[in-house]
């Protein structure tokens, strides 16, 4: 096969001029990939690759070097929409395939809308890509043997079980009541062939026939806000099915201090939450074994990322000394537990991996992340940062890691924000500032209803640009705004006594429209301060200097629509180039699924306890002054 030319690809406009970046955008705005045949459209950051874009929401594209460009299999087709080639593109197609769209998932960085045709995995993998460019070995510890046993006689007496630990005396076994009770009516009825289901160390069903073929386990990122799942067939590594729905907990507040607050003030409310929680696990476990045509029965494990109060919530254990000084857990590591004891009606022996937690605000969710992420193998200086309203921190080279957890309010998710909503239909997300216009993006495009957390960061972002805003976080007045950007002066209103910034017009009045208030300028400061100072405090425990780190990781669903321009721009993170801020996705569930597809990942994630230093803030006597400090945007 003709390789392209390159002077040819040239000529076509094909290839990016020599020496240019492959990510020029300026990194505002969203893009949309529609996945076919599968018709899933995805929302993501410009500059994302096609290759993580499809991992990030559990489409599976085939690759075995972790999207790193060496391996060549991932091979996708551009239907629609355009991607520049990239060098290794131009070594790995014919200059018609290239013209056909063929690219490869890893080099292919979406900076505008396209339609992309991933082929079907070619073979059965021995390795799953997950995780932040993670290659994981396909370990599970969910096996099926498929045996043909001999019958009993007076001459061979054995028990039943005997009869089946011997044909597996590879395996050093135990078995579950369950499977014991199955065990003598499927043996006969089966002909004594019979498929061996082990998860570990335990015998926990035998099946008729041969079922070595359908082996599935469910990955759980349960956040106080959002939860996700994702159904893995752990024979390939691939995902079956994926959802996501707000957890059920949320008429009991928005944070896991109001919960808590909740089973402190009434002793009814543990009982609820536990209910809310377990249902709302249930919920997404029907809907993704349904999409996946998987019977529930087939789902052998269960692993579950959260943090320390939403795990304790679930599990029915009391929060209380979670959310009060001294801040002390239950438990840093969980017994055996059930999927069971989750309330999910999965397989009735099905074990439930839940995540270990370094400390009362930095849980499981985050050990996943670390793991998913590579904290503890990756020699590169690193900072992970999880957005939200607890913001936990890490910083680590691969030989030293130290975590924190910062309080940063609710205002990134849109709490406390005067026209604040959730990332939903009608929620600004990008804010562009010119000279006298506006412009906005709104999810779902339809007319702006309100702004959320990634909308503020870039509107207050734009108007420290534009110089609309000054260092302390001061809204401009019309007259002052007017010798700035006269285009925008008309902008600066009040509503109430309070001065405000018009995003998008709803009427004449700008107590109708969208707006951003001093009060949520000052909302943002004070999150934002909270973040920057935790960060700040872990570099000086390295005894490095902000410019020093190699990457940032945006961590977490805001995270991963936060505009990197518009987070350094406001003092959020360091103050790098964008292209070393990257968004890494939601590496809780992806822990989560590396624990079902690596008994060495797993092990991995036990490891990190001992590995990972954790610095409290609460008791710093300086965490006050510095967070002041921390207080003004950049000049």
């Amino acid at each position: 096969m003709t390789r392209a030319s390159r002077s040819d690809l040239h000529r076509e406009g094909l290839l990016d001029p020599p020496g240019s970046p492959e990510l020029s955008h300026d990194g505002t705005g969203r893009v949309r990939l529609r996945f076919l045949p599968l018709e899933r459209d995805v929302r993501v950051p410009p500059g994302v690759t096609v290759f993580d874009a499809a991992s990030w929401n559990g489409i599976a594209i085939d690759s075995t070097c972790g999207g790193h460009g060496t391996c060549k299999k991932c091979r996708v087709r551009i239907t629609s929409g355009s991607v520049p080639v990239s060098r290794l593109d131009a070594r790995c197609f014919t200059a018609e395939e290239l013209r056909d769209g063929w690219r490869l998932a890893c080099m292919a960085a979406a900076v505008n809308d396209v339609s992309v045709e991933v082929p079907p995995l070619s073979t059965r993998p021995k390795a799953a890509t997950v995780g932040v460019g993670r290659q994981v070995i396909l370990r599970p510890a969910i096996q099926k043997r498929y045996v043909e046993l001999s019958e009993p006689s007076l001459q061979d007496q054995r028990p039943d079980l005997d009869r089946v630990l011997d044909a597996l005396d590879d395996l050093e076994l135990r078995a579950d009541l369950h499977a014991l009770r199955r065990l003598p009516g499927v043996l006969r009825s089966a002909d004594f062939k019979v498929t061996a289901v082990v998860v570990d160390d335990v015998l926990v069903d035998v099946e008729p026939g041969d079922t070595t073929a359908r082996r599935f386990a469910l990955a759980y990122d349960l956040g106080t806000t959002t939860v996700v799942a994702t159904l893995l067939d752990t024979s390939t590594g691939t995902p079956a099915a994926v959802a996501s729905m707000l957890n059920k907990q949320q008429p009991f507040g928005a944070d896991v201090i109001t919960r808590i607050s909740a089973t402190m003030l009434d002793p009814s409310a543990l009982g609820r939450l536990r209910t809310l929680a377990q249902e709302t696990l249930s919920a997404l476990s029907a809907e993704v074994c349904a999409e996946a045509e998987v019977d529930p029965g087939e789902v052998y494990e269960v692993a579950l990322a959260g943090n320390a109060t939403m795990t304790a919530l679930v599990l029915g254990i009391d929060p209380e000394p979670l959310g009060v000084a001294p801040f002390v857990m239950s438990t840093a590591s969980w017994p055996a537990v059930k999927a069971s004891d989750l309330g999910l009606s999965l397989h009735p022996a099905a074990p439930a991996v839940v995540f270990p937690a370094l400390g009362a605000y930095v849980g499981g969710d985050i050990v996943a992340g670390m793991l998913a992420s590579g904290m503890d193998r990756d020699k590169r200086l690193r900072l992970f940062i999880d957005v939200g309203t607890n913001c936990e921190i890490v910083l680590g080279d691969g030989e030293r890691i130290i975590a924190t957890a910062a309080p940063a309010g609710p205002a990134f998710e849109g709490g406390a924000i005067r026209c604040g909503m959730r990332a939903a239909d009608g929620a600004i997300e990008v804010v562009k500032l010119s000279d006298d216009d506006v412009g906005v993006q709104v999810i779902g495009d339809v007319e702006p209803l309100g702004l959320c957390g990634s909308g503020l960061v870039d509107a207050v972002a734009e108007l420290v640009r534009v110089g609309l805003l000054d260092s302390s976080g001061r809204l401009l007045s019309p007259e002052d705004a007017k010798e700035i950007a006269p285009g925008l002066a008309d902008r600066f209103r009040t509503v109430g006594a309070e001065r405000v910034f018009v995003l998008s017009w709803r009427g004449i009045e700008a107590a109708e429209s969208v707006y951003l208030s001093q009060r949520d300028v000052r909302e943002l400061q004070f999150a934002k301060a909270a973040i920057a100072t935790g960060w700040t405090l872990l570099l000086e425990e390295f005894g490095i200097a902000p410019g020093e780190v190699q990457q940032v990781l945006l961590a977490g669903s805001f995270g991963s629509y936060l505009s990197p321009a518009s987070a350094v721009r406001i003092g959020l993170v360091p103050k790098l180039s964008v292209l070393r801020i990257v968004s890494a996705g939601n590496v809780a569930g992806e822990g989560a699924k590396m624990a079902l597809l690596s008994m060495q990942e797993r092990a991995g994630a036990a490891a990190l306890l001992r590995e990972v230093r954790y610095l409290e803030l609460s008791d710093r006597p300086d965490f006050n002054d510095r967070f002041v400090d921390m207080l003004a945007f950049p000049g």
